[in-house]
């Protein structure tokens, strides 16, 4: 979701960003997120068939929520939350 929030993205792209993901693991997030509505899939009629994966009004929604989470993370590596 983090890398949807930019962009819409293809599966292609989604898979360039996260290496050590599998193929099939993340086909099965894709369809998971897709399932709860927070992402939505759009498949254009070409060949090859391209596919583009996007953020919901609902997944947007999260996106502070990630945010607020990714810096506490990072707070929390730097060992800053240890200082407070």
């Amino acid at each position: 979701m983090w890398y949807l929030s930019y962009n819409t993205l293809r599966f292609s792209e989604l898979k360039k960003k996260l290496p050590n993901v599998t193929q099939k693991m993340l086909t099965q997030q894709l369809r998971g997120l897709e399932e709860d509505k927070l992402i939505y899939r759009k498949v254009y009629p070409v060949v090859p068939p391209k596919v583009e994966y996007g953020l919901t009004e609902v997944g947007k929604r999260i996106i502070p929520i990630l945010k607020m989470m990714h810096g506490f993370g990072a707070e929390y590596l730097n060992n800053d939350l240890d200082k407070k």
